[in-house]
């Protein structure tokens, strides 16, 4: 099965939908089921993503897309 690449937003609903579900009883696991993803995927994007926005999580994102693509240039550069 192919893996499929999240965006921050797709990302963010689902934490906010996780937070859903779990108010109204449901337990990690069943809230995975329903969202489509793993219980540890859920866990590290709430690690990663908790309390952010959709904006904020944008930056973030390029940011971290930024700092890889420089390491590599320098890497191709020693």
């Amino acid at each position: 099965m192919a893996r499929k690449k999240y965006t921050p937003e797709e990302i963010i609903q689902h934490l906010r939908t996780l937070d859903i579900e779990r108010a109204k009883g449901s337990t990690l696991e069943q809230a995975s089921r329903k969202i489509g993803v793993t219980a540890v995927t859920l866990s590290r994007w709430k690690k990663e993503f908790g309390g952010l926005d959709v904006s904020q999580a944008k930056k973030l994102k390029d940011l971290e897309k930024k700092t890889l693509g420089s390491k590599s240039y320098s890497l191709k550069l020693s």
